[in-house]
């Protein structure tokens, strides 16, 4: 089958689409990408917040699949929209998941606890930056928008003292060697987005599209991210809203989740452990228990 993909033009959208791309030739389809520049990507001097949230990295992706220009679109399921127009759009496969932490980078600090009093630290979201405020109150934290690279950049100028990304996105650009310290932040210090590290693979609803796609859906993935997004949905967030939500299958199978949020001005986190068999509800049930 003949399929084009829809994707964002940065480093990493475009090793997204082109990962998607290669598994989808793999299964006998002829793949194409069709580069597509987002609202998100043009206004880089605000934060996402302030400009309408991570949603703004989505629009012209689906306007492309609206007009026939691409059948397929691959995002980062974190800023993929729990609530969007499932009348032209499916969600036809999530993959396995990469690393799901958030990761310190620095050029003179090995560790996040080294950083020394009033250390500046670069980040572009509300949730990390409310953990690690809780973590370390003395932190100075500041803005930093741009695609990873530029945000390792960022950090090699002197601008910061340490940033904080998604580690699955400097793993999937192989950007590790180019800072000299980092370290892997632990769950139990900032809790990841939801669905940090999972690719959402969008189709339009047509079903020989979907057919082609779902091969490529994991399904420990899908249950761990949709108790994410069901978390997230139920207390009404979006992907911007101050909250880091996490599902862990254990070995035992069952499910440990835990999420952190800002209520009343005050950072709230909560840890549940659910049997594998009540996932489909898991995700609302944990939201309750904030509100």
């Amino acid at each position: 089958m003949k399929l084009t993909i829809a994707t964002r033009g940065s480093k990493l959208a475009l090793w997204q689409a082109e990962w998607v791309k290669k598994r989808l030739e793999n299964l006998g389809h002829e793949i194409e990408l069709k580069i597509v520049t987002t609202t998100g990507d043009k206004i880089l001097d605000k934060p996402l917040a302030e400009i309408g949230g991570k949603g703004l990295f989505i629009k012209e992706v689906e306007e492309a699949l609206l007009k026939g220009e691409a059948q397929i679109a691959v995002h980062s399921l974190k800023d993929f929209p729990t609530v969007y127009d499932k009348d032209h759009f499916t969600l036809a496969a999530i993959p396995t998941r990469e690393a799901v932490e958030d990761i310190f980078l620095s050029e003179t600090f090995e560790t996040l606890a080294e950083l020394p009093h009033n250390a500046v630290v670069g980040t572009s979201s509300i949730r990390r930056a409310m953990q690690l405020k809780a973590f370390r109150e003395d932190l100075v934290i500041t803005d930093l928008r741009g695609n990873v690279d530029t945000r390792i950049r960022k950090l090699k100028d002197g601008k910061y003292d340490a940033i904080i990304l998604a580690h699955a996105g400097v793993k999937r650009l192989n950007l590790l060697k180019e800072v000299k310290y980092y370290e892997v932040i632990d769950t139990d210090i900032i809790i990841p987005a939801m669905g940090q590290g999972a690719l959402g693979i969008e189709t339009i609803n047509d079903e020989a599209v979907i057919n082609a796609v779902k091969p490529l859906n994991d399904l420990r993935t899908q249950v761990e991210v949709t108790i994410e997004r069901d978390f997230v949905d139920e207390l009404n967030l979006g992907c911007h809203a101050p909250v880091g939500v996490n599902a862990k299958i254990m070995v035992d199978d069952s499910i440990k989740i835990k999420a952190a949020l800002l209520k009343d001005d005050k950072l709230v986190k909560k840890e549940m452990v659910v049997a594998f068999d009540e996932w489909q509800t898991a995700g609302r049930e944990f939201a309750r228990e904030f509100k």
